[in-house]
């Protein structure tokens, strides 16, 4: 017989936490496609690993990975993303000291000159930001970067937002 307190009951929030603290957590991220006006992509260096990487990042206890990637381009960069567009999302698998990842990618938009200027690296995870010819930026991504922004392209281009499984559209 389930004892569980039917809604509406004393005690049926805490025993719905009670078993929303056994659910399992999601690392969630959330990565910024960001162009200049001849086209070319916007790459941060960080200083906590190798390599270049998209500008965004982690996203932090129950916060929308929309908010997250808002909030880590203006900490990073110091720049106001006035408007997003999904374009594909890519579940990744375990892999070494990690546990699964959802990862985000938007579209921020193109820069002006004068926005693209004002950008400087204001956190000390980032060391530079550099625009980059779509085919020199590729090769700087990490593995599992490059295949899901080369997704985010294509959705970028066609319109169709993709669904990923480590970088594999289903």
């Amino acid at each position: 017989m389930n004892d569980a307190p039917k809604p509406g009951e004393p005690g049926r929030d805490a025993y719905l936490a009670e078993g929303n603290a056994r659910q399992a957590r999601k690392r969630t991220a959330a990565d910024a496609l960001i162009r200049d006006q001849h086209g070319r992509l916007l790459l941060v260096n960080p200083t906590y690993k190798e390599g270049w990487d998209l500008p965004g990042g982690m996203a932090e206890t129950n916060e929308p990975p929309d908010a997250a990637v808002r909030r880590e381009v203006r900490e990073e960069l110091g720049l106001r993303i006035t408007s997003l567009r999904f374009l594909c999302v890519d579940w990744v698998e375990p892999h070494g000291p990690w546990d699964d990842l959802v990862s985000f990618v938007f579209d921020a938009g193109v820069l002006s000159p004068g926005e693209a200027d004002a950008l400087k690296p204001s956190d000390e995870e980032i060391s530079e930001h550099r625009f980059f010819e779509i085919p020199k930026a590729l090769p700087l991504l990490p593995d599992r970067q490059r295949v899901r922004t080369l997704h985010a392209l294509q959705a970028l281009n066609d319109g169709v937002p993709r669904y990923l499984r480590n970088g594999v559209p289903l």
